[in-house]
């Protein structure tokens, strides 16, 4: 089962980097004709990130999973995540704000954090009505990530982890940061500083 499971993961991993080969195809055919395809190459890159979550949820699920934990600037990674996510919100209508007070390096898994995170502000911009916020912060020694939006928040916060891949990956990512006896976690609540959902991942 097991060497299954592996063969599967490859084949995701294939079709992941056949997908950048067509995004780059996309962006040459732009420059060449000057049309705009940025839709296209969006949809594509939303297309590589699912399968680089299933690649996530089957490593982090799979039996003695560890993380690849490196100094990350936290700055920097909410930079990427706004630089990937920001124009394409923008053009649905939803402004995606950042209120970052962390001006340290912290040690965390960077790639499977910042794919986190960049499901969480997709996800909140389906559901916001015109903003998001990405916050990161310190509290009683640990990081805290937030995202944010003005919709409607979650109908059930106690159970909405249950609801989708990305949520069971966050769970199971912030549970495998384990330091000074502490593990990570992830709260889905309702409120805060736009009144819709709140997604937040705290790691030690």
């Amino acid at each position: 089962m097991q060497r299954l499971l592996d063969i599967l993961a490859s084949g995701v991993h294939d079709a992941k980097n056949q997908l950048f080969v067509a995004e780059s195809i996309i962006a040459a055919a732009e420059r060449t004709h000057g049309v705009d395809l940025a839709e296209a190459r969006y949809a594509i890159e939303a297309a590589a990130g699912r399968l680089s979550r299933t690649l996530a949820t089957y490593r982090l699920l799979r039996q003695g999973a560890t993380l690849a934990v490196v100094p990350t600037v936290i700055a920097d990674l909410c930079d990427e995540v706004v630089l990937a996510q920001g124009k394409h919100l923008l053009q649905s209508g939803v402004r995606l704000e950042t209120d970052l007070r962390v001006a340290d390096v912290w040690p965390l898994d960077r790639d499977l954090v910042g794919d986190i995170l960049n499901n969480a502000v997709q996800n909140a911009g389906r559901y916001a009505r015109s903003r998001v916020l990405l916050t990161a912060a310190v509290d009683a020694g640990d990081l805290i990530l937030r995202v944010e939006d003005d919709g409607p928040g979650y109908p059930d916060p106690a159970t909405a982890a249950q609801g989708g891949t990305g949520l069971l990956v966050g769970e199971r990512l912030a549970a495998l940061h384990v330091r000074h006896g502490r593990s990570g976690a992830l709260h889905l609540t309702n409120g805060g500083a736009l009144g819709g959902a709140i997604f937040e991942l705290r790691l030690p």
